[in-house]
């Protein structure tokens, strides 16, 4: 019998695919290369969200895209607040958040699911 909930994704769907997965690699690259990969994930996603619109891709790019404004804006907050000592368990918290939607996402992306 013939598993018809199993469809062979189309050309445009895989380069989504690809390109979702390159950007999370990009991401955890981020660190050792103070964020100049994330910076070009970053793009990648708002090139490709486009593309994505309307199909299960989309929640990936939303997500990169979020991610990295959200870990931006707390940073930018955080980083005075470590005068205080108060910015260095955010700041830590934020690195374990940042690594976490990344890996998810990451996972949910090579298991070819939606990010939500």
């Amino acid at each position: 019998m013939v598993d018809l909930t199993q469809v062979a994704p189309t050309r445009n769907e895989a380069s989504l695919r690809g390109t979702a997965i390159l950007c999370y690699v990009l991401y955890l690259l981020g660190w050792p290369t103070v964020h100049v990969t994330t910076i070009v994930a970053l793009i990648l996603a708002y090139v490709q969200r486009s593309e994505a619109r309307g199909t299960s891709w989309e929640s990936h790019y939303r997500n990169l895209i979020e991610t990295f404004w959200i870990s931006m804006i707390i940073g930018i907050v955080a980083i005075p607040l470590c005068f205080v000592f108060i910015g260095i368990p955010i700041l830590i918290g934020l690195g374990v958040w940042f690594l976490y939607r990344t890996i998810k996402g990451l996972v949910r992306a090579i298991e070819a699911r939606p990010y939500v």
